[in-house]
């Protein structure tokens, strides 16, 4: 906090030192201090904690650590505090006992200042270390418990209820429940005192610090401590012994007496008012005689404030009433009851306790029975009052939004009136009596009236608690005194009497009420059934017990002197229901009066009515009544069936009921099926299997033989009765003919089902699903025929999809199949219940082109598959089974696989289907059980089978492979067509099974390891299988070029799945090795790239070197070599070790030496070429044997060569062995030429040459891959020559030929490329169609790399056939008008490697044409006024047509959006052609000198070439044209612009960021080349774009092309004559300074931000000896140049210094641009005024009278000749 550099105060003039300030201490107290702690004691000295050891013998007692937290303790942060408080805490529990001892002396001061702080979380952190504190010294606290324990209890008494809690855990771990009243006795002084000063001295201002805390602050603390005292003051009291009650009481005299603790009931705080009146309860019930002396000031302080309904004060509050009017005799002598209490109550009770009706309420009958007779009178009036303000609570608002506030209300009003009616009983006199009457009449009856129609009220305890009530009074009018007896048995009747006129008004009516009725129902139901709603009430209030006396004579509240009445309100108590004849009669009435209404009125209110009644009230008397009824309405004239008369429900059922169900324009017959359910409770079991018969014969609505299905299986007393009409044929019959019906399907079944067959379906998979006792709900024949219906019903959907809508049939019978599957154990032992399933499979396997069926509904049978799958194997014994499900659906997949030609998404459903399945069984067994394993053993293809799927895949993979010489492979029949054959749109069967076996092994072994939570190795059928032919799968898309899109989809499709990568994880590497290894060493071919591919791919020679050594054992496994041996040992020799490939080398050799012997020659060339281009070490001899050999075959065997044969006749074997010579004699050239002699160098050269005459020879042969191979290899060897004659060390030059160099670049290099040169044209003309599968692209790649070598001087004296255009103009040589003529139109060829071959050479020779247009620019100079040159216009020609159809590509994009080219497309190669032809253009126009550079840009201007070109340049340019491979965009990160583009004939890698970079190398050519016409473009554009096109060149293009700029400038070796150029970086400014004699200028040129968009500023420098009139012109001049010229800033100086040096040479200005030479075609003034003599430009001219409409001179304004 201090510094020794702060300002210090006025006076205060040494600085402070905490030594001297130590001194002075120590020489008044005579001891060295530590800081400021506590003592034990109560004194007003302070006691010190040490601040080091050994200062005093006092030191030792208290440990470092806890000096230092004790410190903290007194910090003023709360953090530190707060930290500090919970170290301490720490300590005490960790330190030993007498470290902690040490502290307690100097504890109590601390722990009573931070027990009260005003942060919560320090006073909880403070007593959880009190609590450590305690329960490591133990009895240790006892001398310093007095001066801890006052705010000790406060601390338990705490408003933060975790502090509270902790205090209390401590204080119980040091005293047990008998020790605590001792504790208090011992400390009762103290914590008086602490009390007292707090309740009565201290103030918010007394109790904090002003000065460190805010007055919220204080006044929150003042609160806090005031309420905790006060709580404090109960808890003392009701822990404290009885023996010191009296003494106590003397020093509690002092606490109340003040008129300041009166206060407190009016204190503006809650929390303070609700502990105030606890206290007072405390006080009333602990000292009654203190409680009687204050009763003056208590009684009115307690009974005036039930008004308060604060929510932490009401519950006090009327604690304290009770208490008061229990233990205060004469309390309501100091109020007045009238005025004072009794209105507050009333307007309290009127608004339903204002939303504390849970705390009020129950109080109010315990309150009622202690008030005496002098405030009750006039009792009549008092409790109309009250009753009347209690009911009126009900409709309060915070009652009718309350459910529970209701329920309190009404409990306590039904409590209430009754203790009233037993408090009046005991007497029959008149008083007595019409209280009585007007309770019951006046305000129970209207409350259950309101109720009949209140649903709030119906669903409370209202009707069971006046059922409760009833059977008391029924109970008392049996067992009680005569008077008593008589007077409950009239209180029953007339209860009844009124109460059934209540009923006949709402029932006996022609518009009734409907809720009423419901209503009636309710109440009766609860009078029959009253334990049926007890269940539901007991768990929702609680047992409450009260007891009341008639006298209020007493000691204790509660109890009587004389005799008691008590009353238990329990639901507990209620078993039965009234049994009074009244009860009986009264539902009688109504179930008359009901029967009466649907006989003349035919009321369906009534008849609901009745079936209420008659669920609750189904006797024999009851219905006998009814049937008496019937037959008086009737006048007996209906006719008595047998078996009807005995039992008078069967004949009300029949009679009555049945009719009713079968009126076909009732709707709602739910009611109906209750009344015959509640008939048939009164039927025989045989009785009710012949009615339910009956009823079913009946042919009744669907709707309502469901819901009496549904009635029957309700309970299990129901079902049983009913069992032998469920298992009946009758139902059985009915229900059969039913889904027959249901299922019939065809043009006339509706898309929108009915109701009616809607209750149908739901019927029937009621009855297939609903079981009981693990049987079926019908008869097992019955079900087994339903099903097999469904299931034939689905599977014509197949077939009659096309007829009608099925998607509601089908979607019924998936509810139906559903809820079977998930409801009926082992429902899957049925045969048409597994072939339903299977049918179900198949439908969501296929996909909804071939199903009709919406994505909804193959959800829904998706669902219903999984639950049928599910409950199949829950089935312990079940086995996949030939012809069951499993069975079936894994033959039906494999079929489907083989012979039905998939797309991607029929795969895509397939496997879904196929995937859930599997998830289902592990879900449910786990991965290996039986089910799962077989399951896979019936999906997958056998052995055989897949060597047929592997045959059946198409060949085009090896064209990739073999033409990189990856693959060294013959094929036996090699025609045109089967290499022009084009790839399917539908997958192979190889790859189709590939797909779904490794998605479900996959699927079922995630699944599998994420319930074990652990890694897993699955143990599937054939998992190696699998694995090893995915792996395949994946290997064959990887080699077909250019994939079609089928194919590319696929494996975007294996990707998503997660099986890009295969499933090599499922299995040990080892094993998949050796699979690999086997099927390679057998087969070869593909599987041969598959192994190559998987050891590169996980790096397998540095982590398995072993296991790959195993696979061969020796290298004399692998020889003699067959096809298959070869492509495996190409695969295993980089991973060989030196010793091997030397033995393979050796015997190798020994082959080719012993041709004659070795009719496996070509094998022997392989394995050689295999182990030298592995980089084995070979002996010398070696290579020059082998080499003699060679020239030993072109004696003799000059077949081997191929020379001057017909390539088409050839077979794959001979061009095989030419190929592998080709490579041998490359390796030779690359690796040792110094070998070579004379006679090896011509033999080499000759036989190169040879091969180049055989491939221009056989151009339409290149169909054949082998073919294309060999053409390839022999590209190769040319350009490997090429780079070895191009760049010969001298140290190798000495050792070849003397001749050779020479003989070579004399005779060798023009052969070559007179032969190389038309090869571009000829394969373009025998192979027209770049998207053909035989285009030999490969060739065009590897031709492109060698003409790229061509030299420049071959180019202009090319031998192509002359070719020329009509009509064009030229000035060119012909062999270079016929280059451009053959080749520009190459550019838009859609194959890349020609179009960057073709600008490569175009580029050499591109800077040599600007020379041939010089004359003809001079001859026309004078001709026009905007003189325009064409640059050459073959490339304009292939200009226009890349600009055409970039036009058309790109013309729905806006400037600044990112066109995205997929490469290989149409698309890209136009963008590709237009980009290139513009580079050549740019490159042509750099190397045009300056005057005709402004001919060409008035061309391109004309053309509107380049405003094209920029607007194309801004939709292929990415917004953020970040360099790949880098993490993020950072400051100096690389871009388009700061790296060079690699335009590579071969390029394979980052070919997608091609055009981006080649889009974004045209842009900076422009600019740098253009900069004018860029400007001009960018100031022409709208406001948007040109935003756009700043913003990007500001960003990325400007820095660049800025410091290239800056840099050409330091780097220039151009030297002026009398101007010498300087340049700065850091400014971007370039200072030009000109001297001539005794004349100085300097200009300062400097770049904008948004160079070359923004005008270049030339400002002034020094100047000496020049007017500022002409010092002006010259920086205007020279503004000009730069910001019109087209050009770099050097040539804008020196064209400049040009303009100056004519001006000093005496050459005028034009005087309409004020410059000698013109800043665009940079001409002099020639065109003279014959009046004034001056000169102009003629350019300027012809803007001057174009501009101005007028012909005459600028100055003299003479019309001009």
């Amino acid at each position: 906090m201090g510094g020794k550099n702060k300002q210090r105060t006025k006076g205060n003039v040494r600085p402070s030192s905490s030594g001297r300030a130590a001194e002075v201490l120590t020489r008044e107290g005579g001891a060295i201090p530590g800081f400021v702690g506590f003592d034990t004691t109560v004194s007003s000295e302070l006691s010190y904690v040490p601040a080091f050891h050994g200062a005093e013998e006092l030191d030792s007692l208290v440990d470092a650590d806890f000096r230092l937290v004790l410190r903290k303790l007194s910090k003023r942060d709360v953090v530190t505090r707060l930290k500090a408080v919970q170290d301490f805490g720490s300590m005490c529990q960790e330190r030993d006992a007498e470290d902690v001892k040490g502290v307690l002396p100097y504890w109590p001061r601390i722990y009573c200042k931070i027990s009260a702080d005003h942060d919560r979380r320090i006073r909880e952190a403070t007593q959880l270390a009190f609590e450590q504190l305690v329960l490591k010294v133990r009895r240790s606290l006892a001398p310093f418990l007095k001066s801890l324990m006052g705010h000790w209890i406060l601390s338990q008494c705490d408003t933060y209820t975790p502090a509270a809690s902790a205090a209390r855990r401590a204080f119980q771990a040091v005293f047990s429940a008998a020790k605590q009243p001792e504790a208090l006795s011992f400390c009762k002084d103290e914590i008086l005192n602490v009390l007292q000063d707090i309740l009565l001295k201290d103030s918010a201002d007394t109790l904090s610090d002003p000065q460190t805390q805010t007055e919220e602050e204080r006044e929150a603390k003042y609160m806090r401590m005031l309420t905790s005292s006060l709580l404090g003051v109960k808890r003392l009291l009701s822990l404290l012994p009885q023996n010191d009650m009296a003494a106590t009481e003397h020093r509690l005299a002092n606490f109340v007496s003040p008129a300041k603790f009166w206060k407190n009931s009016r204190h503006k705080a809650p929390q303070v008012r609700g502990a105030f009146f606890e206290m007072l309860c405390a006080l009333c019930d602990l000292m009654p005689g203190l409680a009687q002396s204050e009763a003056a000031r208590l009684c009115p302080a307690v009974l005036l404030s039930i008004d308060d309904t604060d929510p932490l004060v009401l519950p006090a509050v009327w604690e304290a009433v009770l208490h008061v009017v229990s233990s205060i005799p004469d309390c309501w002598t100091h109020v007045n009851s009238n005025k004072g209490f009794l209105p507050k109550l009333w307007a309290l009770l009127k608004e339903g306790g204002k939303g504390m009706a849970k705390a009020l309420h129950p109080n109010l009958m315990p309150f009622l029975s202690k008030l005496p007779q002098q405030v009750t009178d006039p009792a009549l009036e008092f409790y109309t009052t009250f009753f009347t303000s209690l009911i009126l609570g009900i409709s309060s608002e915070r009652a009718a939004n309350s459910p529970s506030e209701s329920a309190v209300i009404v409990t306590a009003t039904i409590e209430c009136l009754r203790f009233c009616i037993l408090r009046h009983s005991a007497e029959e006199e008149e008083d007595q009596c019409k209280i009585r009457t007007i309770i019951i009449s006046q305000q129970l009856l209207p409350l259950l009236e309101r109720a009949l129609e209140n649903p709030t009220l119906q669903n409370g305890p209202l009707f069971l608690l006046v059922t409760e009530m009833l059977i008391s009074w029924e109970k008392r009018a049996g067992s009680e005194s005569k008077d008593l007896k008589d007077i409950f048995q009239g209180l029953v009747a007339d209860f009844w009497e009124e109460l059934g006129l209540v009923f006949m008004r709402h029932t006996d009516c022609e518009e009734v009420n409907p809720q009423a009725l419901e209503g009636i129902a309710a109440l009766l139901q609860v009078m029959r059934y009253p334990e049926s709603v007890n269940r539901r009430h007991i768990l929702k209030k609680k047992s409450l017990k009260i007891s009341f006396s008639k006298s209020g004579d007493g000691d204790e509240p509660g109890s009587a002197g004389g005799e008691a009445v008590k009353m238990e309100f329990t639901s507990a108590n209620v078993c039965s229901s009234p049994q009074t004849r009244h009860f009986e009669e009264v539902v009688c009435q109504l179930v008359q009066l009901c029967l009466v209404h649907m006989n003349e009125r035919s009321s369906e209110r009534h008849l609901v009515f009745l079936s209420h009644l008659l669920q609750s009230f189904h006797t024999l008397k009851i219905f006998t009544m009814l049937v008496e009824l019937d037959d008086r309405i009737k006048d007996g004239s209906e006719q008595r069936f047998d078996g009807r008369a005995n039992n008078p429900a069967v004949r009300f059922l029949l009679e009555r009921v049945v009719p009713w169900l079968a009126d076909k324009e009732r709707t709602d017959t739910e009611h109906l099926v209750e009344m015959v359910f509640s008939s048939l409770s009164c039927c025989s079991r045989q009785e009710t299997t012949r009615i339910l018969d009956h009823i079913t014969m009946l042919q009744l609505h669907c709707g309502v033989t469901l819901q009496i299905i549904q009635r029957a299986c309700a309970d299990q007393n129901t079902v049983s009765s009913c069992r032998d009409w469920l298992k009946g044929s009758v139902l059985g019959e009915h229900l059969l003919v039913l889904t027959q019906e249901l299922c019939k399907v065809g043009p006339r079944f509706s898309s929108s089902p009915s109701s009616s067959s809607h209750h149908s379906w739901t019927l029937i998979s009621l009855v297939l699903s609903q079981h009981h006792s693990n049987e079926p709900l019908i008869g097992e024949m019955y079900m087994e025929k339903m099903l097999e219906k469904l299931h034939a019903t689905l599977s014509e959907t197949k077939s009659l999809s096309d007829a009608g809508n099925m998607e509601p049939l089908v979607s019924f019978i998936c509810d139906v199949a559903s809820s079977f599957f998930s409801s009926v154990q082992n429902c899957l032992l049925l045969p048409s219940a597994e072939e339903l399933l299977l049918t179900v499979f198949q439908l969501i396997a296929q996909d909804q082109t071939h199903t009709y069926l919406s994505d909804s509904l193959l959800d829904k049978m998706g669902k219903v598959c999984v639950a049928g799958v599910q409950s199949l194997v829950q089935h312990s014994q079940y086995d996949v089974a030939e012809g069951g499900f499993l069975h079936s659906a894994a033959l039906w997949v494999q079929s489907r696989l083989l012979t039905v030609s998939l797309d991607i998404k029929n795969l895509q459903y397939l496997v879904l289907a196929v995937e859930s399945i599997v998830e289902t069984i592990t879900s449910v067994c786990d991965q290996d059980s039986a089910a799962l394993t077989q399951f896979f053993t019936h999906l997958m293809p056998s052995v055989t089978g897949w060597t047929k799927l592997r045959q059946a895949l198409p060949s085009h993979w090896i064209k990739t492979p073999l033409l990189a010489g990856r693959y060294r492979g013959v094929c036996e029949m090699s025609c045109e067509d089967t290499w022009k054959l084009k790839m399917p749109n539908v997958l192979p069967a190889h790859l189709c099974t590939c797909a779904l076996l490794g998605k479900v092994t996959l699927a079922a072994s995630l699944l599998n390891c994420n319930q074990k939570n652990e890694k897993c190795q699955p143990q599937l059928a054939n998992l190696m299988h699998t694995v090893a032919e995915l792996l395949y799968a994946l290997q064959w898309c990887n080699e077909v070029e250019y994939a079609p899109t089928i194919v590319s989809t696929y494996h975007s499709l294996l990707t998503d799945w997660g099986l890009s990568g295969g499933l090599h994880d499922l299995v040990t590497t080892t094993d998949l090795l050796e699979t690999l290894y086997s099927r390679s060493f057998e087969l070869g071919g593909l599987w041969s790239l598959t192994l190559e591919n998987y050891i590169q791919t996980h790096n397998l020679p540095a982590t398995h070197g072993m296991s790959i050594k195993k696979l061969y054992g020796t290298v004399d496994s692998l020889l003699p070599v067959s096809p298959s041996k070869l492509t495996s040992l190409q695969v295993l020799c980089p991973t060989m070790t030196q010793e091997e490939r030397q033995t393979l080398v050796a015997l190798a050799t020994a082959g080719i030496i012993n041709w004659e012997e070795d009719d496996n020659v070509y094998g022997c060339v392989a394995v050689l070429l295999c182990c030298l281009q592995a980089d084995t070490q070979v002996e010398d001899e070696v290579v020059p044997a082998v080499l003699s050999t060679l020239m030993e075959w072109r004696i003799h065997r000059e077949d081997w060569f191929l020379f001057g044969s017909d390539l088409s006749k050839a077979t794959t074997q001979q061009l095989n062995l030419t190929v592998e010579l080709m490579r041998f004699l490359s390796w030779l050239v690359t690796h040792s030429p110094t070998v070579l002699g004379n006679s090896q160098w011509d033999f080499l050269l000759c036989a190169m040459l040879a091969w180049l005459e055989v491939t221009s020879e056989n151009v339409n042969s290149l169909w054949n891959p082998w073919v294309q191979l060999f053409v390839c290899e022999s590209a190769a060897l040319i350009v490997n020559l090429r780079q070895f004659f191009g760049s010969l060390p001298t140290e190798v030059l000495e050792k070849l030929p003397s001749e050779l160099v020479a003989e070579w670049q004399d005779f060798f290099v023009d052969g070559i490329y007179n032969l190389l040169l038309p090869m571009p044209l000829k394969i373009t003309d025998a192979f027209k169609e770049p998207d053909d599968p035989v285009f030999p692209l490969a060739v065009l790649q590897s031709l492109g790399v060698a003409l790229t070598y061509a030299p420049v001087q071959q180019l202009n004296q090319n031998s192509l056939p002359a070719k020329f255009v009509a009509d064009q103009k030229t000035n060119l040589p012909q062999p270079l008008q016929t280059l451009l003529n053959t080749f520009c139109p190459l550019l838009v060829f859609k194959a890349r490697p020609l179009q960057v071959t073709v600008y490569h050479l175009l580029a050499k020779v591109m800077p040599q044409l600007p020379k041939c247009d010089g004359e003809d620019c001079s001859k026309s100079e004078d001709e026009d006024d905007e003189p325009s040159l064409s640059p050459p216009a073959a490339l304009m020609t292939a200009l226009s047509t890349c600009e055409e159809l970039c036009d058309s590509i790109l013309t729905a994009l806006q400037v600044g959006e990112f066109a995205v080219v997929s490469p290989h497309s149409v698309e890209y190669s136009c963008i590709l052609g237009y980009l290139l032809a513009w580079k050549l253009l740019l490159t042509f126009f750099r190397s045009s000198p300056s005057h005709l550079r402004a001919h060409y840009a008035q061309y391109l201007k004309k053309t509107s070439s380049l405003n094209k070109l920029l607007l194309h340049l801004f939709k292929l340019m990415p917004e953020n044209p970040i360099f790949p491979g880098q993490a993020a965009e950072m400051r100096d990160s690389k871009t388009f612009f700061t790296e060079s583009l690699s335009l590579a004939v071969d390029k394979r890698d980052n070919i997608e960021q091609e055009l981006p970079h080649l889009a974004c190398s045209v842009y900076y050519g422009t600019v740098q080349d253009l900069p004018a016409m860029v400007r001009l473009w960018w100031n022409s554009q709208e406001k948007r774009a040109s935003g756009t096109v700043e913003r990007f060149t500001t960003k990325y293009v400007s820095p660049v092309l800025s410091a290239q700029e800056i840099s050409s400038v330091h780097s220039s070796t151009q030297m002026f004559e009398s101007m010498t150029v300087k340049a700065r970086s850091a400014a971007r400014e370039v200072i030009a300074t000109y001297s001539v004699d005794e004349i100085f200028i300097e200009l300062v040129i400097q770049l904008p931000q948004s160079h070359p968009l923004g005008s270049i500023v030339v400002e002034s420098g020094r100047r000496v000896g020049v007017s500022v009139q002409q010092w002006r012109n010259w920086m205007l001049q020279l503004s000009t140049y730069l910001t019109h010229q087209n050009g770099t800033i050097m040539e804008g100086l020196a064209l400049w210094k040009n303009n100056v040096d004519k001006r000093f040479e005496g050459i005028e200005d034009c005087m309409i641009c004020f410059s000698v030479i013109h800043g665009s075609n940079y001409s002099l003034p020639k065109k003279a005024c014959r009046t004034c003599k001056k000169k102009f430009h003629s350019a300027c001219l012809y803007k001057w009278f174009t501009s101005s409409n007028k012909s005459t001179c600028p100055l003299c304004r003479e019309t001009f000749f």
